[in-house]
C-alpha cells in the first residue's frame, strides 16, 4: 500500500482549491455591453462556441449529404441526433446526474426538440441537397426576425427601429431568394425548406426559453436531441429513404456534426440562452452566415453572386435593426434571464 506524504497531499489540496477558485472566478466574471448591462463571461464564451461551430456545420452538412455517396438527409438527422443525445444521456447517468424530467416538462422537451431539430435542422439538411451551404446559412439568418414577430404577437408593441429592421430584413430575404424561384424547381423547394426551417428553429428557441426552466441544460440538450431523432425516424419512414452507402467525406461530415455540432455546440447554445439575454444569443445569426459563406467558398468553391451579397447584407442589417429595436431597459432585462 502506498502512502502520500503531507507535502504531496497539501499540493493536491492547493491544486484543487485553485481549480475551484478559477472556476468560481470564471462564473463570477462579467463583461459590460452597452444597453445590456453586465453579462457573465462564461455565457459569452458559450456564445463564441456557437458563433464559430454552427457556422462550420453548414459546410459539414453539405459534405455529408452531397452527391450519390452522401447520406439521405433525414437518415443523417436521425443518426446524428440519436447518437449525440444517447452519448450525452449516458454520460449524465454515469455522472449520477438527475436525468428524469418532471411530468409537465416532457411535453415541452418533445415539442422544442422536434421544432429545433426535426423541423429546423432537418429542413436545412434537406435543402442543402439543392442549395449551397453559405446560401443556406444566410437564409437561416432570419431567425431573429421570426423571434421578434413572435414577441410582437404577444406584446403587440414595437419600436420604430424594430419595424424598420423587419422591413429591411424582408426586402433582403426577397432579393436573396427571388432568383432561385426562376431556376429549377429543386431550387425553389430548397428555398422554401430553408424559410420553414428558420421559422421552426425560432419557435423551438422561444418555447425552450420560456417552458424548460428547471432542467440542467445538458439534460435538456440530451432529451431534445433524442426527441428530435425520433421525429427524424418518422420522416425516414414517411419518405422511404433508402439505406445509404456513404463515402469517406460523408463520414467525416457526419462525425463532425455529432461530436462538435451536437455534443459541444448545442450544449453551449442552451447554456448561452440561460445565461444571456435571448436577443443577444440570436446574434449568432450574424456570424454563422459569414463563417459559412467563407468556408463554402474556400473549401467547396461555392459561387457568391451579386444577389447573394446584396440580399445577405440587407438581411443582416434587418436583423441588426430587430435586435436593437427589441432591447429592453437594463433594469428589466435581468427579469428575462433564466438563472
Amino acid at each position: 500500500m502506498r502512502f502520500s506524504t503531507p507535502r504531496v497531499q497539501s499540493r493536491g489540496i492547493i491544486v484543487t482549491l485553485l481549480r475551484r477558485m478559477r472556476s468560481h472566478k470564471m462564473n463570477q466574471r462579467t463583461f459590460r455591453i452597452p444597453g445590456l448591462g453586465d453579462l457573465p463571461m462564461i455565457g459569452l464564451l458559450h456564445l463564441a462556441v456557437v458563433y464559430v461551430v454552427w457556422g462550420s456545420t453548414y459546410l459539414a452538412i453539405r459534405i455529408a449529404v452531397e452527391g450519390p455517396h452522401g447520406f439521405p438527409p433525414f437518415m443523417l438527422g436521425a443518426a446524428r441526433m440519436l447518437l449525440g443525445g444517447g452519448i450525452l444521456l449516458t454520460w449524465l447517468v454515469f455522472a449520477k446526474k438527475r436525468v428524469r424530467l418532471d411530468q409537465g416538462e416532457w411535453i415541452w422537451a418533445i415539442l422544442s426538440g422536434i421544432l429545433l431539430w426535426t423541423g429546423g435542422n432537418g429542413m436545412v439538411m434537406f435543402a442543402e441537397r439543392y442549395q449551397a451551404s453559405g446560401y443556406s446559412a444566410l437564409v437561416m439568418g432570419m431567425v431573429p426576425i421570426w423571434v421578434a414577430l413572435t414577441e410582437l404577437v404577444q406584446n403587440r408593441r414595437a419600436s420604430g427601429i424594430l419595424w424598420a429592421g423587419l422591413g429591411v430584413g424582408v426586402v433582403g430575404l426577397v432579393i436573396l431568394t427571388l432568383p432561385g424561384f426562376h431556376g429549377p424547381a429543386t431550387d425553389a423547394v430548397g428555398i422554401v425548406s430553408l424559410i420553414m426551417a428558420s421559422g421552426s428553429w425560432a419557435a423551438g428557441l422561444v418555447l425552450q426559453r420560456r417552458k424548460l426552466l428547471r432542467p440542467d441544460p445538458v439534460v435538456s440538450s440530451a432529451w431534445q436531441q433524442l426527441f428530435g431523432g425520433g421525429g427524424f425516424l418518422v420522416l425516414v419512414l414517411c419518405t422511404r429513404e433508402t439505406i445509404p452507402h456513404p463515402g469517406t467525406m460523408a463520414w467525416v461530415g457526419f462525425g463532425y456534426l455529432v461530436v462538435i455540432g451536437s455534443l459541444l455546440a448545442f450544449t453551449s447554445f442552451i447554456m448561452a440562452t440561460r445565461l444571456l439575454p435571448l436577443i443577444l444569443v440570436t446574434t449568432y445569426s450574424y456570424v454563422n452566415p459569414l463563417v459559412a459563406v467563407l468556408l463554402g467558398a474556400v473549401v467547396l468553391g461555392e459561387a457568391i453572386t451579386v444577389s447573394t451579397v446584396i440580399g445577405g447584407l440587407l438581411l443582416l442589417v434587418g436583423v441588426a435593426g430587430v435586435i436593437l429595436g427589441n432591447r429592453r431597459p437594463q433594469g428589466s432585462e435581468s427579469q428575462t434571464r433564466i438563472a
